[in-house]
């Protein structure tokens, strides 16, 4: 039976001005660089969705990311911890 917890997505735009092109980075470094460094940044946008068992599930996955780490099943089923 899928989990009947609610899980979050959130999606969140950051737009970032500099003198060079800005590879893919991570957030540690794009938080040095609009902090301290060379970059200028802000906030545009936030989304929020509202996800059930499976679709946290199919969610993490496509991130590269394993269901157990909300300690839920390929299929959005709760897991027992051990």
């Amino acid at each position: 039976m899928p989990s009947e917890r609610t899980f979050y997505k959130t999606i969140v735009q950051f737009e970032i001005l500099s003198e060079e092109p800005v590879e893919q980075v991570d957030l540690e470094t794009m938080h040095y660089q609009v902090t301290e460094g060379h970059w200028s940044g802000r906030f545009l946008e936030t989304t929020e969705e509202v996800l059930d068992g499976p679709a946290a599930a199919k969610a993490l996955q496509a991130q590269g990311s394993d269901p157990e780490f909300f300690n839920l099943n390929s299929d959005g089923e709760d897991v027992e911890e051990d």
